[in-house]
């Protein structure tokens, strides 16, 4: 009760980045000066006494917390203050380990203050893996008090009733930092000293394993997106643009990047965009490729700024909330767009031509193997390994059988992926794009275009690299947002003179790779993450032999793009299973006697469960509206709007029924949260 007490009683600062603790204790006096909980004239009291008799004595609780006691000279009846500062990176006080929570008391001499006592609890949580990883990812004070609720309940609850789920968690963010180009010095930093570790940690048998399955699994999508933009852009990119394009930027992001078990390529969102491009400079008269320079250039030189300003940590405020609306717009678009082109020419005619029907065939024969394949993984057939290799290579698997069948079916007719002859360009241009072609105004006037698409690049690739990074995964060597962006920014501009399509981070590959190198733990409610082996070596191999694919283009111009949109429409329909939001929207049409026994639905009353998933279908709505309009390239600047509406959530509902709609999700629970 004392602790709770405190919690309630204290304030809150997250993320203060003071280099030691006398600086975090000044920063903490700031801040409290600046809320009024401390006068001008305590302030420098305080600062009298901490220059004259030191810091004062910081006590141990353990699990990286502790408390500090800060006297002062004042007037009789002055109160305490207590503030709970969280310091993710960490500050070390004499022969103490690093501390990362210090509960700072500020009193006048002679004021009693809380016993130590008091907090003791707070260390002992502080070693529960599923407090210690919500608490770190809080993103406001009323997230910390939340998650201590909620921890309550779960550790009063009878212990075959507690569930991890029970205790949010909050997404990994990059922690503050001052000044311009800091924080991609503190990530060179943590990272310089694992880089030579980080090849050879993946010399074993787990990394050759996670290379022969992740090359297939990276190739089929580099494919499948490269027929795509074939199809949308009129072959000025196409499939072997998006396999060099992989290749090379995964190879260099393997090299350079701060976290490279994020793996690179192309993904909904970027595809979407670059079509939408497209179409926007066909309107204005310009040539389609210059102008992807000139966007290209301009974005690059964009993410350059925001990763020397150490833009990544405002990623916090993209909560699940955000990550499910923008999932299921992807959704939506992938399937729309491969019905569209399925059942396009067969409604369109009263007779199908037997090359239709062998293409609707190939589709949904592509769609339903992918699908049953995938979904191997559940069921009790054969060995679990064996269970997990098919699951996993179910894409690869039905783009082969498929395409065996179109060949057998000659001589019909049937629209093949755009690939040359031989190793050259979609459309047979010059490697090089020339920006002279487009107009000169143009060269300005593509700057607040390339705005949009930076805010597009940036959010696909930090919400990757945030669940990459989760404490869930408990990954050692860090992270490096910015040292990611910047790598980001370079491949970008190199895409931009190469009229190559643009690469972030793919967030199914990315959560394979992790999951492929882990250790795991089995228990009564599956699978619980102990180590990942975090290195370099597999990505880059992988991304080489996806430049090595392109030595055998004869055998990817056999593949029919009904194959291909057979397989958008799978990943399009396999994305929306993890999706809470989907989920939610399922209950509407569900018997409340049948609802599933979630924690959600546990846990949150009816009324606030479909009120807020009404907001997230109306957000939806507006989004496929504006992506559907002559303004769809706005949609980027669409999705970042989320922000502020959730955060406006934070009136309407408590932060304790938050905490179950919009915590982080756990992505050992995802299997198909498709986003790429």
């Amino acid at each position: 009760m004392g602790l709770q007490k405190r919690f309630h009683d204290s304030e809150i600062f997250l993320d203060l980045a003071g280099s030691d603790l006398p600086e975090l204790v000044r920063q903490a006096l700031d801040e409290l000066v600046q809320i009024g909980k401390l006068e001008p004239r305590q302030r420098r009291a305080i600062q009298a006494t901490l220059d004259e008799r030191g810091q004062g004595e910081l006590w141990d609780l353990g699990g990286g917390g502790g408390v500090l006691r800060v006297r002062f000279e004042a007037d009789n009846g002055d109160d305490y203050r207590c503030a709970l500062i969280r310091v993710p990176e960490g500050v070390r006080a004499s022969d103490h380990e690093k501390v990362h929570y210090v509960w700072l008391i500020v009193a006048p001499y002679g004021a009693a203050t809380p016993p130590n006592e008091e907090l003791e609890p707070f260390g002992w949580m502080l070693h529960d893996e599923h407090f210690s990883a919500s608490i770190i990812g809080a993103n406001d004070p009323m997230q910390v008090l939340a998650t201590y609720q909620l921890y309550l309940e779960y550790v009063e609850a009878p212990p075959d009733q507690r569930r991890p789920s029970l205790v949010p968690t909050y997404p990994s963010v990059p922690p503050p930092v001052t000044g311009f180009g800091a924080g991609l010095v503190a990530d060179l930093k943590r990272k310089l000293p694992h880089y030579a570790s980080d090849f050879t940690d993946g010399f074993n048998a787990k990394g050759l394993a996670t290379i022969l399955f992740l090359f297939f699994a990276c190739l089929a999508p580099s494919i499948a997106f490269g027929g795509l933009l074939a199809f949308l852009t009129d072959g000025e990119i196409g499939t072997v643009e998006a396999l060099l394009a992989t290749a090379v930027g995964g190879v260099t992001y393997a090299l350079l990047s701060g976290q490279p078990l994020t793996l690179l390529g192309s993904t909904g969102p970027v595809t979407i965009f670059i079509a939408l491009l497209y179409v926007f400079s066909k309107q204005v008269g310009v040539p389609f490729l210059p102008a992807l320079f000139w966007i290209g250039i301009w974005s690059a030189l964009m993410m350059l700024v925001l990763a020397l300003t150490n833009a990544s940590r405002y990623i916090r405020h993209f909560t699940r909330f955000t990550d499910e609306i923008f999932a299921a717009l992807i959704s939506a678009i992938f399937i729309t767009e491969a019905l569209r082109d399925i059942l396009g020419d067969i409604l369109g005619e009263e007779v199908p031509t037997t090359g239709e029907l062998l293409a609707l065939v190939l589709a949904l024969g592509t769609y339903v193997i992918a699908q049953q394949l995938s979904r191997l993984r559940q069921k009790p057939l054969l060995t679990k390994t064996v269970r997990e290799f098919v699951a996993d290579f179910g894409p690869a698997i039905a783009i082969s059988l498929m395409t065996a069948a179109a060949w057998a079916m000659r001589p019909i007719e049937l629209e093949h992926l755009a690939v040359p002859d031989h190793f050259g360009t979609t459309s047979g241009r010059a490697w090089l794009v020339d920006p002279m072609d487009a107009p000169v105004w143009f060269w300005f006037a593509s700057i607040p275009i390339a705005g949009l698409a930076t805010v597009l690049l940036f959010l696909d690739q930090n919400i990757t690299v945030r669940i990459v990074n989760s404490p869930h995964h408990r990954l050692k060597k860090g992270a490096g947002y910015n040292l990611d962006m910047v790598v980001i920014a370079l491949l970008v501009g190199v895409c931009a003179m190469l009229g190559l399509p643009w690469l972030v981070a793919a967030t199914v590959r990315s959560l394979n790779h992790v999951r492929s190198l882990a250790t795991v733990r089995q228990h009564a409610r599956g699978e619980h993450i102990i180590s990942v082996q975090e290195n370099r070596l597999t990505p880059l191999v992988v991304h080489a032999l996806i430049g090595g694919s392109l030595l055998f283009l004869g055998l990817l111009r056999a593949i029919p793009m009904s194959v291909v949109f057979g397989l958008f429409l799978f990943m399009g329909i396999a994305s929306l299973r993890g999706n809470q939001f989907i989920d939610r929207l399922k209950l509407w049409v569900t018997d409340p006697d049948l609802y599933p026994p979630t924690h959600y639905v546990r846990r949150v009353s009816r009324t606030v469960l479909h009120t807020f998933t009404l907001i997230q279908v109306g957000c939806l709505i507006f989004l496929w509206t504006v992506k559907e309009s002559s303004f769809g390239v706005l949609f980027p600047i669409c999705i970042a709007l989320l922000v502020p509406i959730r955060r406006g959530l934070d009136r309407i509902f408590s932060q304790r029924d938050l905490a179950f709609l919009d915590a982080d999700e756990e992505p050992e629970e995802e299997q198909y949260r498709e986003m790429d």
